[in-house]
């Protein structure tokens, strides 16, 4: 079987909640499964970041497998 690992980081506003481009996360999926592969298994990891204008960043790892 045949396995993709994808690494998208998303970044949180810094003012309110809420990520601001979870478009990015949806592209990637789409992306995969449009090449026939489907999501086998996702994690996060979050990590802040300082500094004026900062805004914490989630890093989502995506291992996808192929269905054929």
């Amino acid at each position: 079987m045949q396995y993709v690992v994808i690494q998208v980081v998303l970044k949180e506003k810094f003012l309110g909640t809420g990520s601001g481009n979870l478009t990015s996360l949806e592209k990637a999926i789409n992306d995969q499964a449009a090449k026939g592969y489907r999501l086998h298994t996702i994690t996060t990891a979050s990590s802040g970041s300082k500094g004026l204008g900062g805004a914490d960043r989630i890093q989502a790892t995506m291992v996808f497998e192929s269905l054929t």
